[in-house]
């Protein structure tokens, strides 16, 4: 399924089992511009991850191609030169693609295998994890342009690395290099020569556990941020809960007894 929608886009790649089983990749591929976020790549990205389903994928790791240069450049400068703010109003309307990928129902991965600025940047803070190349620049250049970040910048960032890295990096526009945004929070991991095994790893680790207890853990993780401590424990008990009502559980617990892998139904 998803292959088959991002064969019909020219901005997004899709293939399901190069970094493992139930395991997508996606690729931004707009090389020419170093992958920056028009508006033909943001809809067919929102596409392609629109339909990402537990069945067939497991985990995604998103990613930009590599004759870019770039994981992505940040957005289309030309397009944002032309708007108004009556069209800017219209291009901001939720859900956009930075909503899309965190909602996506299985972790995404962002595997920033080079520059990841402005929405580049904004792109990898909606995802679950970030592992970066340690030859990648990272940051929130749009205040040197007159503008700030639109992509939900001030708002996740702030959560990754706290309040005063996140006016540091959005009020200078400063970039960093990988290693300095692994300090601060802002990626999970940096690797060299291992970068591709690391990936790998992780997604396949993701991918070969059960689909509903991958998606209701991924939700209670998120609501971390956005619900009160009580709050959080109550919804996570609840999360907890419903998963005693799939097969996936009976399964998993079933295969642990019997010493052997289990064969997860995604029900």
């Amino acid at each position: 399924m998803i292959e088959d929608v991002a064969a019909d886009c020219e901005t997004v790649d899709a293939e399901v089992g190069e970094h493992g089983d139930h395991v997508a990749t996606v690729t931004l591929n707009r090389p020419d511009a170093r992958n920056a976020l028009n508006a033909q790549l943001r809809e067919e990205l929102a596409d392609v991850i629109d339909v990402v389903e537990g069945d067939e994928v497991r985990a995604v790791v998103l990613t930009g191609a590599a004759e870019a240069g770039a994981f992505a450049a940040g957005a289309d400068v030309t397009e944002l030169r032309e708007r108004d703010a009556l069209e800017q109003r219209e291009a901001s309307k939720r859900p956009r693609v930075y909503e899309h990928v965190a909602d996506c129902p299985m972790p995404v991965i962002a595997r920033i295998n080079g520059h990841a600025l402005g929405g580049g940047c904004e792109l990898i803070q909606a995802c679950d994890v970030r592992i970066a190349h340690e030859d990648a620049k990272i940051g929130q250049p749009e205040i040197t342009l007159g503008i700030m970040p639109g992509g939900g910048g001030t708002q996740r960032l702030p959560r990754l690395v706290g309040e005063g890295q996140a006016m540091r990096l959005i009020l200078s526009g400063e970039l960093i290099d990988a290693a300095e945004a692994r300090e601060i929070g802002l990626v999970d991991e940096v690797h060299g020569d291992d970068f591709d095994d690391a990936v790998d790893d992780l997604a396949a680790s993701m991918a070969s556990n059960s689909p509903v207890a991958l998606e209701f853990a991924k939700q209670s993780v998120k609501a971390a941020s956005q619900m009160g401590l009580e709050d959080g424990i109550d919804y996570e008990a609840e999360l907890f809960a419903q998963l005693f009502a799939t097969a996936d559980k009976n399964e998993g617990i079933d295969a642990f007894l019997e010493d052997r892998e289990p064969e997860w139904r995604g029900e």
